[in-house]
C-alpha cells in the first residue's frame, strides 16, 4: 500500500522548494523492495532531488511496523520521520551543502549519507 503525496512546500535563503514523501514498492527501478523516498523540486523548474531510504540489515523503514514517514538508524535508534518538515529541512540542509542538488532533471540519492550527518553517531563510551 503506498501512501498518499502530499505537496508540500519550504522557503530556504529566499528559494523556494516542493517537497514531497513518498513510499514505494518498485522493482522495475532496481529496488529489491520497498523504499522511503522524499521528493525536493524548486517550482517551474526540472530539477528535482529525490532521496531515497532503503532497509538494510542496520537501518529500518516505515513499512507497517514503524510510523508512516520513518527511517530508523536501529544501533542507536536514531529516527527521522520524513513527514516532518524539520526533518526534511535537515536534510535539505545538508544535500545543499554537498552540492546535491541537481541544476537540470531528476537526480536519485541515497538518503541514509545525509541522515547519518544530520544525526550523527555518538561515539561509543571508553571504559
Amino acid at each position: 500500500m503506498g501512501s498518499r503525496r502530499r505537496v508540500r512546500r519550504m522557503v530556504v535563503g529566499g528559494t523556494v522548494y516542493g517537497w514531497a514523501f513518498g513510499h514505494r514498492h518498485d522493482r522495475v527501478r532496481g529496488y529489491s523492495g520497498c523504499s522511503n523516498t522524499v521528493a525536493l523540486w524548486r517550482p517551474g523548474s526540472r530539477a528535482c532531488l529525490r532521496l531515497v531510504f532503503q532497509p538494510t540489515s542496520d537501518r529500518a523503514i516505515s513499512d507497517g511496523y514503524f510510523d508512516e514517514g520513518a527511517v530508523v538508524r536501529l544501533p542507536d535508534r536514531e529516527y527521522l520521520n520524513l513527514h516532518e518538515p524539520g526533518s526534511v529541512r535537515a536534510l535539505l540542509d545538508e544535500a545543499l551543502a554537498r552540492g546535491l542538488f541537481p541544476a537540470t532533471g531528476p537526480v536519485e540519492v541515497d538518503g541514509w549519507p545525509l541522515f547519518d550527518a544530520v544525526r550523527p553517531q555518538d561515539p561509543p563510551d571508553r571504559p
